[in-house]
């Protein structure tokens, strides 16, 4: 079996381990713990994983956030997989730090890389990993906060919660969603 993994986040280094690229540093640590190194490729960076028995294409769209429908549409179609089988990563305002939640479908709740994503494709019919960063900011400094790195009160724990996000990734493939969700959607 064969999954796409699409972590979002914006390129370049300005954004490297901001509150909004927790996508990719998710995808960056699979790609690490299971020796894949990322290529170029159409519309992003992009790796392929194994373990136990599934192959995970690890997709870091390269159109930034706003665009990452394109990438999106591209990779599925010419692995040709269906929605179910991808994960889409993303960071999260309105949960606490570190909390995951992991749903089949829903909406974009603002944000932009969903939004655009539910725009190419026509629905919101996919997976999600959403990836708590908490709201710790002031009214309309929503964009500042998600485009600055995670505080040193969060720095200690980031690490176990992007090891846990990889967790729940590995799982979607192997145990499926529904056990995934009921593993990972902690109250």
């Amino acid at each position: 079996m064969k999954y796409l993994i699409v972590g979002l986040g914006n390129i370049g280094p300005e954004y490297a381990e901001t509150r909004h690229n927790i996508g990719f540093m998710v995808l960056d640590y699979l790609a690490k713990k299971y020796e894949g190194n990322f290529d170029s490729g159409r519309h992003a960076f992009v790796t392929e994983i194994k373990t136990k028995g599934r192959t995970f294409v690890l997709v870091k769209p390269t159109t930034y956030m706003n665009l990452s429908g394109k990438a999106v549409q591209h990779w599925l179609t010419s692995l040709k997989l269906p929605a179910e089988q991808m994960l889409v990563i993303t960071d999260d305002l309105a949960l606490p730090f570190g909390k995951l939640r992991i749903r089949a479908k829903g909406s974009a709740g603002g944000h932009n890389g969903l939004k655009h994503i539910e725009q190419i494709l026509g629905n919101n019919n996919y997976p999600r990993l959403r990836f708590g960063v908490g709201d710790n900011f002031h009214k309309g400094k929503q964009v500042d906060y998600v485009l600055n790195k995670f505080s040193d009160d969060e720095q200690p724990e980031l690490q176990t919660l992007i090891e846990k996000a990889a967790d729940a990734v590995i799982a979607f493939g192997t145990i499926g969603l529904e056990r995934t969700m009921n593993q990972f959607n902690t109250k």
